[in-house]
C-alpha cells in the first residue's frame, strides 16, 4: 500500500499544477495575445471614458436614443437590476403567465407612449426578454420601428436615421449563423456623433 501512495500523490500534485496553474495561464495568455479586445470585455471607450461593452446590453430609456431588448436580470437580493452582467438570466415566466403578459403589455405601452404616431405593431424583441437578459442586439426591424421617434426627438431627418440603422446592421455571423442584428450601444454612439 505504501508503494502506491507515493506515485498517486505525485500524480495528483503534478496534475494539479498542470490543470490548476499552467493550463489557465496558457489560456489567459493566448486570449490576451490573440483576442485582446474581447479578453478585456470588448469595452467601448469614448473621450477616454468607458461607456459600455459591445457584448452586454444597456438600458436606454431616453426617447432620443434607440431602446434595446428588455432585461429580466436581478441583483444578489433578487431585486430588478436590468443588464446585470454579474447575474445573467431570464425571467423564467411562461408566455401564458399573467405576470409575463402584464410585463409585455407594459413595455408595449411605453413604446407607444414614446411615439404615438407609430401605428405599426411593436416588434417582439422590444417587449420580451431573452434567456440571458444581456442581449446587446435587436433586429434591424426593431431599430427601424424606432427611427421616427428618434428622428423627431433629435430634430433629425428620418431618412438619415434610417441610413444610420442600415450602416450599423450586421449580417448573420459567418454569413449563415443567426440573423441580421443591430448593436444598440454602437448605434446610439453613432447617433450621438451624428447629432453633434
Amino acid at each position: 500500500m505504501k508503494r502506491s501512495v507515493r506515485p498517486a500523490l505525485m500524480a495528483f500534485l503534478g496534475l494539479s499544477v498542470v490543470a490548476g496553474v499552467f493550463y489557465p495561464l496558457a489560456v489567459w495568455a493566448m486570449a490576451r495575445i490573440l483576442w485582446a479586445p474581447q479578453a478585456e470585455g470588448s469595452l467601448e471607450v469614448r473621450d477616454g471614458r468607458v461607456v459600455g461593452s459591445r457584448w452586454i446590453g444597456q438600458t436606454f430609456t431616453d426617447p432620443g436614443h434607440f431602446w434595446g431588448r428588455p432585461s429580466a436580470t436581478v441583483d444578489a437580493r433578487g431585486s430588478a437590476l436590468p443588464c446585470n452582467g454579474a447575474n445573467s438570466g431570464g425571467s423564467n415566466l411562461a408566455w401564458g403567465n399573467p405576470a409575463w403578459s402584464q410585463a409585455v403589455a407594459g413595455r408595449a405601452a411605453a413604446l407607444r407612449a414614446a411615439d404615438p404616431d407609430q401605428a405599426a405593431p411593436v416588434p417582439n424583441d422590444l417587449v420580451t426578454t431573452s434567456g440571458s437578459g444581456l442581449d446587446p442586439h435587436i433586429r434591424p426591424e426593431s431599430a427601424l420601428y424606432q427611427a421616427h421617434r428618434v428622428a423627431r426627438c433629435r430634430g433629425l431627418d428620418e431618412a438619415a436615421v434610417r441610413r444610420l440603422v442600415a450602416a450599423h446592421t450586421e449580417g448573420p455571423q459567418w454569413g449563415f449563423l443567426g440573423e441580421a442584428r443591430v448593436n444598440v450601444l454602437e448605434l446610439n454612439l453613432a447617433l450621438d456623433t451624428l447629432a453633434r
